[in-house]
């Protein structure tokens, strides 16, 4: 019997997949167990372990015998049923419930603030808390906060320099309340002071940032030059992409920057319609990526290629600001296109997330009548959406990305201390390069990290969020 599913590749992957499991073998359930009467979910976790983990599963043969040893009933959640179902090396499986994978569907979240924090700690030995961008909408964005203002005080607390324990404790207290006052010392230099609350709602794009530069923007500019800030591969979003691309393409936009360095990744349809925009045009109809399933779905094994696009931006030059967030389809972005545009595609920024495969999307309930529903978007009887490793990626060439990350061409901190543009130091670096033909060269992290002091680090989501790599959520 056949059933459609949604899947993942290194990011999220909606489209239809053949998915035959074939006969399996029923697990025992011994109904006067009282554990198992308890357990709400052991219909469930059987049925994961089952359908799901015994086919698509990438390391199945690895955990089998183990697997197949666990008793469902023994996990206090689903969650820690579906963690003990992994092969040791598994960083990048992981599970969500209806709520969180419907919000990250539509880009839709709830109760937040729209902002992005960080500390500029690892690159300048700079503990303040900062923010690192801002969503549109975001009840800060009426106060003028950007990318690079500095957060001083919250709740009327101080947390200002010098940084501290308890000065870090503030802060993960006032963040979590519905509504507190902030400080900021802005990026433009001023003060402001105010309170606010969370966002009932608030809708996102993939795009955050798109800008044209000229000479007036930077000296020695002999033509425009387009920057985008891509936040996540969103298939309900890739009208954004075409919009965009279609706005360069008409200004004879002939150089780019694509900025990566918060994009976690997302679905394979809204790769391939970024890459058919900046790949050569000779390179059309050829692959991008390949995907190698375990030998139980071999015949899955496919390469997705370079599609049509007389539209096409014929660039001369690529440019990819990369960082710990760039992950997933970000990273199978620049791998497939490098083979095709070797003298042109320049990577900046610091080495990249790292995640070398793609998952599918497996849906509980899962009966075929439950998958119809979920491929016309009614998600009225879903409980839970696994995401397991089931298939490792390389590009046209064999080279796959490796799984400590992609290291740039070109090392440069993430300057949080300005707002997306010509100042900012990565911004900056590819734009000196299309001037100069030449990289400025920054001072290596190595000579600080003596400075860092990891009970002062406010975790960002690539550092922190297991669900990282696929589906892109606020802090």
């Amino acid at each position: 019997m056949e059933r459609k599913i949604k899947y993942l590749l290194f990011f999220l992957v909606f489209s239809l997949l053949a998915a035959g499991c074939g006969k399996v073998e029923k697990e025992p359930v011994n109904p006067v167990d009282p554990e198992i009467e308890k357990d709400v979910d052991y219909m469930a976790k059987t049925y994961l372990r089952r359908e799901y983990m015994n086919v698509y599963y990438y390391w199945y043969q690895d955990v089998y015998n183990r697997n197949a040893s666990l008793e469902p009933q023994k996990y206090g959640t689903i969650d820690d049923f579906f963690k003990a179902l992994l092969y040791r090396g598994d960083r990048w499986s992981w599970m969500c419930d209806k709520d969180e994978y419907i919000s990250t569907e539509t880009g839709v979240y709830k109760g937040t603030w729209g902002v992005s924090w960080a500390q500029a700690a690892e690159d300048y030995g700079d503990f303040a808390i900062r923010v690192r961008f801002i969503y549109p909408g975001s009840p800060f964005e009426k106060h003028g906060i950007t990318r690079g203002a500095r957060l001083d005080a919250i709740g009327g607390r101080d947390i200002s320099e010098p940084f501290t324990q308890d000065k870090l404790a503030i802060f993960n207290e006032e963040i979590e309340k519905v509504s507190t006052s902030f400080t900021f010392h802005r990026a433009d230099g001023t003060d402001v002071t105010f309170t606010a609350s969370r966002a009932t709602e608030l809708s996102t794009r993939s795009t955050l940032v798109t800008e044209v530069y000229g000479p007036d923007d930077f000296p020695g500019l002999g033509e425009e030059v387009g920057y985008i800030h891509y936040l996540a591969y969103k298939f309900t979003m890739i009208s954004d992409i075409k919009t965009v691309m279609k706005d360069f393409h008409d200004r004879g936009i002939h150089k780019l920057i694509v900025d990566l360095r918060y994009n976690g990744g997302g679905d394979v349809s809204a790769a391939t319609e970024l890459v058919s925009w900046l790949a050569p045009i000779p390179a059309q109809g050829n692959s991008y990526v390949k995907m190698v399933h375990n030998d139980k779905l071999a015949s899955l094994d496919k390469e997705v290629a370079i599609p049509e696009n007389k539209d096409a931006l014929r660039l001369t030059g690529l440019y990819f600001i990369l960082g710990k967030g760039s992950a997933s389809a970000s990273e199978v972005t620049v791998n497939g296109l490098a083979p095709y545009m070797p003298d042109y595609l320049h990577t900046v920024g610091k080495q990249t997330y790292g995640k070398p495969n793609g998952m599918y999307v497996l849906f509980y309930p899962g009966s075929d009548a439950d998958y119809q529903r979920y491929n016309n978007d009614d998600y009225s009887r879903l409980k839970y959406a696994f995401l397991p490793i089931c298939f490792y990626n390389k590009n046209s060439v064999d080279v796959s990305i490796p799984d400590a990350g992609m290291v740039p061409d070109n090392w440069c901190p993430d300057d949080l201390y300005h707002d997306f543009g010509p100042q900012e130091e990565n911004i900056k670096d590819c734009l000196t390069h299309i001037v100069t033909g030449a990289f400025p060269v920054h001072e290596k992290p190595e000579t600080k990290a003596a400075s860092v002091r990891p009970g002062l680090l406010l975790p960002t989501p690539e550092a922190s969020d297991a669900h990282y790599g696929l589906f892109k959520a606020l802090p």
